[in-house]
């Protein structure tokens, strides 16, 4: 009776999983109509073939997906790294890119095995939308080049200013001139795009939720440039499925190997990992189901990303987008990823002749639209509501990814954050008030009172008269460390020692040290006042500081 009960209930759940991997069918298609136009897209913006981009879409699904630790996030080429992709190949040549892709999975690897993982999203939210805004800046201006048939500039700077440029060349009214038939193909496509989503927001139906509005533009813009026998450039992807891999050898390695392909490998895997673990954080906002193993899911995208970079693919990160897809689709387990893999698999393999009709000004308009969204720049009215200085910050990375590079915008913004915290560390300001007619000293400090403020405190201190009382507000001090606490306990000493009195209010003390109360020896002349109690040796009333009859000191840094 136990075992065909034992038997009952295998069968049960064997069921059970059955039905949740065919309920992840529809949602993998879906997926992977979403997925096939961006993996092409990001190949060419990244100046590769787009077979690259299709084999990274192909491990991210096939590999990465069983693997991964954020069951529905979708792995594959991502167009956060078109820009520096592009950027190390002219540095280092296509055949050294997959050493470096290759050093980043490992770096990925090593860190979720050292469970490293919440590190790599210890990056301040203006860095990380900088970076995510300067990319859509970048991949905006360098496919609007690529959307009029035009090749890029050398730089991304370069390729935003020559902008009007490119609007000059696509408006020039011919059909038999290239720049424009693609122009329209490109303007074609972005406009389908905003048709359709809003249409699917207006509207709610099936269709809509179903077919993605990527795939339904491209094919409505690669027939129109069918039917027109339009001159302009298409997609090309080798004869030969073999011929797309490019196998690193160890000779290769052996030859190739250094310490700039270290650190450009170890600087695409703090981007790769930041932009994989930010993802996987959103997705999880997505879903009431299992939640993200941020270390297994690092070392998921390590091995995939070794082996692209053994293959001849492109880096892979998790990508928004199709996660979101998936999850909207009704993805339920890692079968969504892992079929939308093979799909991607089965028609790279067998129906090749369909991708070469795609305009690759199409294409571009897709990466156009993209980079229009990524930039975002509307999230500046969020960082905003967190002070200035986080605008400020956000719009140095922006500048200096768009004038520099992403690594160097990157580092610039993670400076600034750095600069800051030391600033709101090391700024403590000092407001004196005095009346004489009643023996008075306030001192009213605002910030953090640590040892970098500690000699202009002490400084302050030592201008309050020898005998006076004085109050000392901590309301608005933030954080009070060792160091200023010693410094106002012997200062205390010698103020007792010349006839003057200290009043302290220790519940604000106790908040802003973090230190337990603890009664002081020696001297019964400071006064820890609780907070809402008085005293009838001291006054307890603040004064003023527009009442004072002296000058007012106030020191700012």
């Amino acid at each position: 009776m136990a075992v065909k009960k034992a038997v009952k209930e295998d069968l049960n759940l064997a069921g059970g999983r059955f039905s949740l991997y065919a309920g992840d069918v529809l949602p993998s298609i879906v997926v992977f109509l979403v997925a096939l136009p961006l993996c092409m897209g990001i190949a060419i913006a990244s100046g590769v073939d787009p077979a690259a981009g299709l084999i990274t879409g192909i491990v991210g699904g096939l590999l990465v997906g069983p693997l991964s630790g954020c069951p529905l996030q979708i792995s594959g080429p991502a167009a956060g790294l078109a820009v520096i992709t592009a950027q190390l190949i002219a540095e280092h040549g296509i055949e050294r890119l997959g050493i470096i892709i290759v050093v980043a999975g490992v770096v990925q690897l090593l860190a979720g095995l050292s469970r490293l993982a919440q590190w790599f999203r210890a990056v301040p939210p203006s860095v990380i939308h900088g970076m995510l805004s300067g990319i859509g800046v970048l991949i905006f201006a360098g496919q609007f080049h690529v959307m009029v048939d035009d090749l890029p500039k050398e730089s991304g700077f370069l390729n935003l200013i020559s902008i009007p440029l490119a609007v000059w060349k696509g408006l020039s009214f011919s059909l038999e001139l290239p720049h424009f038939a693609a122009c329209m193909i490109g303007l074609l496509t972005i406009s389908l795009l905003l048709v359709w989503n809003r249409m699917k927001a207006k509207f709610d139906i099936a269709v809509f939720n179903v077919l993605p509005g990527s795939l339904f533009a491209i094919v409505v813009a690669t027939s129109v440039a069918w039917l027109y026998h339009l001159d302009i450039k298409f997609v090309n992807l080798p004869d030969n499925f073999a011929e797309s891999f490019r196998f690193i050898h160890y000779s290769q390695i052996k030859g190739f190997i250094s310490w700039e392909l270290l650190l450009d490998g170890i600087a695409m895997a703090f981007i790769a990992a930041a932009e994989t673990l930010l993802t996987a954080t959103a997705v999880d906002k997505m879903h009431k189901g299992e939640r993200t193993n941020y270390d297994r899911e690092l070392m998921a995208q390590g091995a995939g990303n070794v082996v692209c970079g053994l293959v001849g693919g492109l880096a892979m990160t998790g990508v928004m987008v199709r996660s979101g897809v998936n999850v909207t689709a009704g993805g339920k387990t890692r079968a969504s990823a892992f079929l939308h893999g093979l799909w991607l698999l089965l028609f790279f393999a067998f129906l090749p002749f369909v991708v070469e009709l795609i305009p690759r000004a199409a294409l571009a308009a897709l990466l156009v639209y993209t980079g229009w969204k990524l930039a975002n720049f509307k999230i500046m009215r969020e960082l905003e509501k967190y002070g200035k200085s986080e605008v400020y910050i956000y719009l140095a990375t922006v500048g200096s990814i768009v004038c520099f590079d992403l690594l160097t915008g990157v580092l610039i913004g993670i400076a600034l954050s750095v600069g800051k915290l030391l600033y709101i560390f090391s700024h403590l300001e000092i407001k004196m008030a005095e009346d004489l007619a009643s023996n008075r000293t306030d001192v009213f400090l605002k910030g953090a009172a640590t040892f970098l403020s500690l000699p202009r405190f002490a400084e302050a201190l030592e201008r309050v008269r020898p005998d006076t009382e004085l109050h000392v507000h901590l309301d608005a001090l933030d954080y009070i460390d060792h160091a200023c606490l010693d410094m106002v306990m012997s200062w205390e000493e010698k103020h007792v020692a010349g006839g003057g009195h200290l009043v302290i209010d220790w519940g604000t003390m106790e908040a802003a040290s973090g230190r337990p109360r603890k009664a002081r020896t020696g001297s019964n002349t400071m006064e820890f006042r609780e907070p809402g109690k008085s005293s009838s040796s001291v006054r307890t009333t603040p004064l003023p500081l527009e009442e004072a009859s002296s000058t007012e000191v106030k020191q700012e840094e």
